[in-house]
Parts: C-alpha cells; structure tokens; sequence
C-alpha cells in the first residue's frame, strides 16, 4: 500500500493560501481520473486534518503499522523552490518546515518521500515576515501557476507509485 499525504491547514481561511500547496494537490489528486485509478490500486490519500505543525501525530495514528516510510509520499508547499516548479526527494531533513518536522518525530524517520512544490517569492521575503507571506492567499496569477503545476504532479503522482525514482528523475529535471 502507498500512502500520498497533503499538508496543509484546516478551515476555509486557510484553503488558497500558499502554506496549503499539498492539500491543493490531494484534493486535485482525488478528483482526477489518475487519482480515481491510484486508490484503486491500493493507495491512500491522507489529510492529517490538524495545523500544519502538529501533522505527524495525526499522520502515525491514521498509518497503522503496516505502512513502511518508504511508501509514504507527503506533498508539501517549499519556500525554497520557485513557484511553478516542484522537486522530490527521500530521507532528507525537513529543511525547516515545520509541518515535515512533525512527521519526522511521529514516524522517528526521515526515510520517506517528499514531493515539495514550489511557492517562492519573486522577491525575497524578509524573515520575519514569512509567516505572514505562506498564509497569504496566491495572486491570481499565482494561482494559475500553481494549479497548472499541480495538474501535471498528479500524473507525476501516478508514476511514482509504480517507479519512484523515475517520478524523481523526470520531476527533478524540469
């Protein structure tokens, strides 16, 4: 069984904001015809449901012990990649994103995959203000972007179940 988990927070004050960029992408993913094929194959969509920064509990209680972490993929929005792009990776440290360091501790692993999708600024950010910029709501422009970004992940997503290097390879050289 594969598991893909959507970060993100609850509530409809959170649901376009760029903090939110993997329950976008599970709730696009569910809806498509390769989410559709994906849960018929054994896979799971999980959204831990909780803030962001307390996923992992919620993630662990809804695994069960059967899950290995490496057939977890937790999808993620990432400050350090530019919007419209996305990178995988496996057995990586949460590069400081809170939610990821949830997960990390709960699981007591960091040997699972994550698929980090791309919300940078065009400018740089003042520090203290990050917070304030992932819990802003994507410009119209911005969200095009990322839905289209988005769109072609979830046939990505598809890919990975089956030959998840590959998914790396072909995700990671865009």
């Amino acid at each position: 069984m594969k598991v893909i988990v959507g970060l993100g927070n609850p509530g409809n004050e959170y649901e376009k904001t760029r903090h939110n960029a993997g329950k976008m992408f599970l709730d696009a993913a569910e809806k498509s015809p390769y989410g559709r094929s994906a849960a018929g194959r054994r896979v799971r969509f999980i959204f831990p449901g909780g803030l962001m920064n307390n996923s992992g509990p919620a993630l662990k209680k809804s695994l069960g012990k059967s899950i290995k972490p490496a057939d977890i993929l937790v999808i993620h929005d990432d400050l350090d990649i530019e919007l419209g792009r996305a990178k995988f990776s496996f057995g990586r440290s949460s590069g400081g994103h809170k939610g990821v360091e949830s997960i990390i501790k709960a699981l007591k692993t960091d040997k699972f995959w994550r698929l980090r999708i791309g919300v940078q600024p065009k400018r740089k950010t003042d520090s203290r203000k990050i917070k304030d910029f992932l819990l802003s709501n994507f410009t119209p422009t911005e969200r095009k972007l990322i839905i289209k970004e988005i769109k072609r992940l979830v046939a990505v997503v598809e890919l990975w179940i089956e030959n998840p290097d590959k998914a790396m390879s072909i995700t990671n050289q865009k």
